[in-house]
């Protein structure tokens, strides 16, 4: 451990004078969806910040500030699964930010918005962007690829209303068929399945305070529920129980369209305080087994601290400040990569702490404690670029520019 100190302590020096050039670079930013000398290259990834009462747009190579733009004091970020369009929830629904990755363009945040009452989830699958609309819930249905296609208007959607109004989620799948969940102001425990005709051909009510669909290989879909999940495969709704019963909950499915193994949160104890949690599950949807894992002692995450990456690895960034690689294979830790400060929870979930988001092989990390972002080489634990922000960083997606 201590040479991990060692190694941590020089990495903060590197980043700490890389922040000090950024910072100097980014004064070319003008915040009005330009840049003073604009260059007729083509950008690569750009990452989406949000802050309070705005929203940043950083280089994906050099974090250099891109562009700023004011929002509304808190916002969501989404990728539009495009490799260029963040979704944006606003109060009067998905506001679309064109970050310009893979163009010769300029960042926007457009006034495209798709209308929705409440906007929710975001969902990216099989060349198709699912918008869930809370308030409604409605789900929203585009070709991905066209959202940028009609300069200044919005791509040509469907809408499949919703029943009753709950914080839910859709998706579909490459063949049409369409999942989603089912509730009301009361509570949600059921998920729908319906062909491409829209007929209905599954459903299942067991599944309290249905949560956080992934899916995996094959087109394997998971729902967390708050005793276990649920597996759709082919049409047909597996129940999988979790160990903790009455309560054992996966809130969120964190997954690889090329593994069959599915990452969740995990949480045993209803009447535990905060949102600190210390172990997560491994469905394995091809054996349809849900397996509990405890993380090793000081290593606690929240939803936004997982994120999939190479070799269809799962990258936990703890409180204790390092990035844990988990190989859901094994169930274990196989790598740690100090990153940030230890931090503590926050006090509500909406607050600003540590989040994690990965494009190939770079995570970018958080620490809204020093107001900054860092770039992170996952081949070898490096901090490759950080910026310091005028303020704490809370949301973060990535535009691949490809």
């Amino acid at each position: 451990m201590r040479a991990q100190h060692l190694r941590r302590a020089g990495l903060l020096a590197l980043a700490a004078g890389t922040v000090i050039g950024l910072a100097a670079c980014s004064s070319t930013a003008t915040g009005d969806g330009g840049t003073d000398d604009a260059a007729a290259t083509e950008a690569g990834s750009r990452v989406a910040v949000s802050v309070p009462n705005g929203i940043v747009v950083l280089d994906g190579e050099t974090l250099e500030v891109v562009d700023e733009f004011d929002t509304e004091e808190f916002t969501r970020l989404n990728p539009a699964g495009d490799g260029r369009g963040v979704m944006v929830t606003m109060s009067e629904g998905f506001q679309v930010l064109d970050t310009a990755a893979g163009t010769t363009g300029a960042a926007e945040l457009t006034d495209l918005v798709f209308e929705a009452d409440t906007a929710g989830h975001v969902v990216r699958h099989g060349g198709k962007t699912v918008l869930y609309a809370d308030g409604t819930s409605d789900s929203t249905i585009f070709d991905t690829e066209d959202l940028f296609a009609n300069e200044g208007e919005l791509p040509e959607t469907e809408t499949i209303p919703g029943v009753e109004a709950h914080h839910g989620v859709s998706v579909v799948l490459e063949d049409g068929t369409f999942l989603t969940t089912r509730g009301n102001a009361d509570g949600r425990s059921s998920i729908e399945v319906l062909d491409a005709s829209g007929a209905s051909i599954a459903t299942s009510d067991q599944c309290p305070g249905v949560h956080g669909e992934g899916t995996a290989a094959d087109e394997a879909v998971v729902f967390g529920c708050e005793n276990g999940a649920l597996l759709v495969k082919d049409g047909e709704i597996t129940k999988l129980e979790a160990p903790d019963q009455p309560y054992g909950r996966m809130g969120n499915a964190y997954v690889s369209e090329t593994s069959p193994l599915v990452v969740g949160d995990y949480k045993h104890d209803r009447d535990a305080e905060g949102y600190l949690l210390h172990e997560v599950v491994v469905i394995d949807t091809e054996a349809e087994t849900y397996e509990v894992t405890a993380l090793p002692e000081g290593v606690e995450y929240t939803f936004r601290d997982i994120a999939r990456g190479p070799d269809d690895l799962a990258y936990i960034l703890a409180s204790d400040g390092s990035i844990h690689v988990f190989d859901p294979a094994t169930a274990e830790i196989v790598d740690e990569f100090p990153v940030v400060e230890a931090w503590e929870g926050p006090a509500e979930w909406q607050d600003a702490h540590p989040a994690i988001v990965i494009d190939g092989d770079i995570a970018y990390v958080t620490e809204p404690a020093a107001n900054t972002v860092h770039a992170v080489d996952l081949s070898t634990g490096e901090i490759v670029a950080s910026v310091e922000l005028d303020a704490a960083p809370n949301e973060i997606a990535v535009a691949s520019g490809r």
